[in-house]
C-alpha cells in the first residue's frame, strides 16, 4: 500500500461535542437550609426576647461613662502593641544573636512571660509595692541616689501598661524571629558581601521581607490586645469592661450592658481586621503576583516541562 493511498483514506472527521453534567452537590443544599433555620432562631429570639433589654442597650451604649471606658481600652491597646513590638524586636535580635548571653537572656524572659498567665502578671505589677516599697537608681550594692515610692511610681495604668506590654513582647518576640527566620540567608550573605553591617542588612534587607510573615500574627495579637484589656477590670481601672461594670451593678440590667460592650469591641475589632487585610495586602503584593503566576502557570501548563501554550 503506497503512502499517498494512506494519506488519502483518511476521513476529516469532527469531534462530538461534550455533554457536561454538572455534579450535584446536595449536601450544601441541606447545609444552607439548616444555616437558615437556625439564623432565623437567633432573629426570632433578639426581637421576641424582651431580657436581652435593648433599650437599655440603645441608652448606654454612646453615654458618656462607655466612651470614657472605650477611650482608655483603646490607649492602652495602642501603647501596650508598641511596647510588645520595640520589645518583641529586640528580644528577637537577640535570640538570634551568635552572643550566648544575649540569647540566654531572651530565650529565659520569653520563657518566664509566656510560662505565667497575663491576669496573675497584672495583679504582681499592680501590687509591686508590697514587695518593694521603695524603687532607686544608684551604685549596684551601694548607696541609691535617687527613690521612689513605688505606689505613685506604678500606677494602675503603669501597672496595666507593664503587664499586658511585658507579656506580650514575649509573643511578639517569636513573631518577629520566625519572621526574620523566613528570608533566605543567602540574601543576608550576599548585603554583607556588599559592605552592609548587620544593622543596615536587617533594616534595609530583612525587616522589609519579612513583615509579609510578621504582619498577619501581629494583627491577631493586637485584635487579641483589645479584648486583653478588660482583665484589668481585675485591678480596677477604668476602661471599657469596668465602665459596663460600674453601671449594672448599679442598676442590675447587666445583660444589656455585656452587649454593649461586646458591640464596641465588635466594632472595634471589625475596624482592625480590615487594617490588618489592607497591611498584609500592601507587604505581600509582590509575593501575591508570584503565586497568581505560579497558579496560572501550574493549571494552564504554560513554561511546564512539556513546554506548549494556552
Amino acid at each position: 500500500m503506497s503512502t499517498s493511498t494512506v494519506g488519502a483514506s483518511v476521513p476529516d472527521q469532527q469531534p462530538e461535542a461534550i455533554k457536561a453534567v454538572p455534579v450535584r452537590h446536595y449536601g450544601r443544599w441541606v447545609f444552607a437550609v439548616v444555616l437558615a433555620v437556625l439564623a432565623a432562631m437567633l432573629v426570632n429570639t433578639l426581637v421576641t426576647n424582651p431580657r436581652f433589654g435593648w433599650p437599655t442597650v440603645g441608652e448606654y451604649v454612646l453615654s458618656e461613662p462607655i466612651l470614657a471606658g472605650l477611650k482608655n481600652t483603646l490607649i492602652l491597646t495602642v501603647l501596650a502593641m508598641v511596647i510588645a513590638v520595640v520589645g518583641g524586636l529586640i528580644l528577637a535580635i537577640m535570640r538570634l544573636s551568635p552572643n550566648p548571653m544575649l540569647k540566654g537572656a531572651a530565650s529565659g524572659y520569653i520563657w518566664f512571660f509566656r510560662g505565667t498567665p497575663v491576669l496573675t502578671q497584672l495583679i504582681f505589677w499592680n501590687f509591686l509595692a508590697a514587695l518593694f516599697p521603695t524603687l532607686g537608681l544608684g551604685i549596684p550594692f551601694g548607696p541609691e541616689f535617687v527613690t521612689f515610692d513605688t505606689n505613685q511610681l506604678i500606677v494602675q495604668f503603669t501597672a496595666c501598661l507593664l503587664g499586658l506590654g511585658l507579656n506580650e513582647a514575649a509573643y511578639m518576640a517569636e513573631i518577629v524571629r520566625s519572621g526574620i527566620q523566613s528570608v533566605d540567608h543567602g540574601q543576608t550573605e550576599a548585603a554583607g558581601a556588599l559592605g552592609m553591617s548587620r544593622t543596615q542588612t536587617l533594616r534595609r534587607i530583612v525587616l522589609p521581607q519579612a513583615m509579609r510573615v510578621i504582619i498577619p500574627p501581629t494583627g491577631n495579637e493586637t485584635i487579641a490586645m483589645l479584648k486583653t484589656t478588660s482583665l484589668v477590670v481585675v485591678i480596677g481601672y477604668y476602661e471599657l469592661q469596668t465602665a459596663a461594670q460600674s453601671i449594672y451593678s448599679r442598676n442590675f440590667q447587666t445583660i444589656p450592658l455585656l452587649i454593649v460592650a461586646a458591640l464596641w469591641y465588635l466594632l472595634m475589632t471589625s475596624i482592625l481586621t480590615v487594617g490588618q487585610s489592607y497591611l498584609e495586602r500592601y507587604y505581600g503584593r509582590g509575593a501575591t503576583r508570584v503565586e497568581h503566576t505560579a497558579l496560572r502557570t501550574r493549571w494552564l501548563g504554560i513554561g511546564g516541562p512539556k513546554g506548549g501554550g494556552v
